[in-house]
């Protein structure tokens, strides 16, 4: 069996899989603060019926992968696989600066099927973000605040707008604050969605096949004009597939 951990600023997200299948998922909040023990107790329940050969690791947040190593090493008596430089990942790297190329971009790349077309991969996450991959090498990423980034800010700067659920609501334009506020999360994100893509064929001159990711994914696929295919478990297979790749069972 192998434990798979996804760690980003929001969340951390934990795969059970075995024989290269992704069997169960969990989400954790993430807590830079906790110790790794106290991130241990809050998933014993998930893991403590399993007995586990391998642990990978691709997280953007240094103090939670500490914590994580030593729950490795520790509670599994496993030296975990963490995804960063001298890891076999079969992804290529074409930046100006390809050792500030975070994890979760490189898993992403890594989680695509099929790679005898160029694609985008857009990440509906903390921060939301697009890379262009061709070839197996990342060619070029667009990065953007996140939903909750600009929700957050939206409320915290603004003395009369409330916190609210992230619904779509049934018209672009709305007629009372709430409706306005999540038409803005909504078909504003569906927009940037849908015009970044046609910027970036435009760019490349060529077509590609896009992969919507993350958590909104679910929410903003529907809203799209292009065509696009909604893969929520893309990072973790990612992860999954660098495992195999640097361990033999």
């Amino acid at each position: 069996m192998d434990l798979l951990f996804d760690v980003g600023n929001t969340e951390v997200k934990i795969s059970i899989a075995s024989n290269s299948k992704i069997l169960k998922k969990y989400r954790l909040i993430t807590d830079s603060k906790l110790s790794s023990d106290a991130y241990y107790f809050q998933m014993k329940p998930f893991i403590e019926e399993y007995s586990f050969d391998r642990v990978a690791i691709s997280s953007v947040v240094p103090s939670i992968t500490k914590a994580l190593k030593e729950i490795s090493s520790q509670y599994l008596n496993i030296v975990p696989l963490i995804v960063g430089p001298g890891i076999k990942t079969g992804v290529n790297v074409k930046t100006d600066y390809p050792k500030e190329v975070g994890a979760d971009l490189i898993c992403a790349s890594a989680g695509i099927n099929t790679k005898e077309r160029p694609a985008l991969i857009v990440d509906l996450g903390t921060a939301t973000k697009y890379i262009y991959v061709e070839n197996n090498t990342i060619k070029g990423v667009v990065i953007s605040p996140g939903v909750m980034i600009s929700m957050k800010a939206l409320v915290q700067n603004t003395a009369l707008l409330p916190q609210i659920d992230i619904e779509v609501p049934s018209k672009v334009l709305g007629t009372n604050t709430i409706t306005c506020m999540q038409s803005g999360v909504t078909y504003g994100v569906a927009a940037q969605v849908d015009g970044l893509i046609r910027r970036i064929k435009k760019e490349v001159n060529k077509d590609f096949d896009v992969i919507l990711t993350g958590g909104l994914s679910v929410i903003i696929t529907p809203l799209l004009e292009e065509k696009v295919v909604q893969n929520d478990h893309l990072v973790l297979t990612g992860l999954l597939n660098i495992l195999d790749r640097n361990f033999i069972k």
